[in-house]
């Protein structure tokens, strides 16, 4: 009887260790958060690298755009795509939030901005450098019928001498209106075509079109 106990209890300590052996090791857990990954990968499907980054050295052309809520940048990013230039995200140093933009409140930050000519947003990101293109798209939305101040920070900041500059925008409704004469005004250098007023989800043949009509 002795005997048998012990067969029983070496039986069970082989099938123990048998067990352990066929376990796979568990993968280590990353040590960056969540979200830190996520922004990562994010990243990867960024024209620009990552917001307010440049990437530069492969064209003539640059599309430079801002964007709060994406529409522009998706029309930015199409206009880069048929054009084969570089891109380069317009960065206010404080991101306008929906309570910012909310054009029903005399006092949010956007109404307060726009009726106001002479206020200038500052601007984050990497410095822009405008060497060795002669082209500029650039992009924005229309707030309050023209363009975000934001712009006219952009804008009076560089030199865009030698350079086509080419403003398009996206809007609900909103016609192009004064804001690409407003940009070359306050610009003061730069050759300044007509821009032209385009909806977020724009085709690409239409952009391919009016690309072409400017040569």
């Amino acid at each position: 009887m002795k005997r048998i106990v012990a067969i029983m209890l070496l039986i069970s300590a082989l099938a123990l260790t048998l067990s352990g052996c066929g376990e796979k090791p568990e993968a280590p857990a990353s040590s960056a958060p969540a979200d830190v990954v996520s922004s990562a990968s994010e990243q990867q499907s960024d024209p620009s690298g990552s917001f307010g980054t440049q990437t530069e050295g492969k064209s003539d052309v640059l599309v430079a755009v801002f964007s709060a809520t994406g529409n522009t940048r998706a029309v930015a990013e199409k206009i880069a795509r048929l054009t084969g230039a570089d891109f380069y995200e317009i960065t206010p140093a404080q991101p306008y939030t929906d309570e910012d933009r909310n054009w029903h409140d005399d006092n949010s930050r956007t109404s307060k901005e726009q009726n106001d000519k002479s206020a200038r947003p500052a601007l984050a990101g990497e410095e822009l450098s405008l060497a060795g293109y002669k082209t500029v798209y650039i992009g924005y939305p229309i707030w309050w019928g023209e363009e975000p101040r934001v712009m006219d920070t952009f804008v009076e900041k560089y030199d865009f001498g030698g350079i086509t500059c080419i403003p398009f925008c996206t809007s609900g409704s909103s016609g192009i209106g004064s804001s690409g004469k407003n940009l070359a005004r306050n610009a003061g250098s730069g050759d300044w075509l007509d821009g032209k007023r385009f909806p977020a989800g724009v085709a690409e043949t239409e952009l391919k079109e009016w690309i072409d009509s400017l040569k």
